[in-house]
């Protein structure tokens, strides 16, 4: 039983690995790191697809 639970948290931690470091990726456009005084409705959201999919394409390229 004791093998299986840490094998379970070896899996979370990657999981939790991955997602920061997307994070972190999508951080580097600036504009998620900032706040945001635009009044605009759904600012927010463009840039945070804006930035996923620069960081995307980062990725791909590299």
């Amino acid at each position: 039983m004791p093998h299986i639970r840490a094998s379970a948290v070896i899996i979370f931690k990657s999981v939790g690995y991955t997602v920061e470091h997307a994070i972190a990726g999508i951080k580097r456009l600036g504009c998620m790191t900032q706040i945001l005084r635009n009044r605009k409705p759904f600012i927010d959201d463009t840039f945070l697809l804006l930035s996923a999919g620069l960081w995307n394409f980062h990725l791909r390229t590299a």
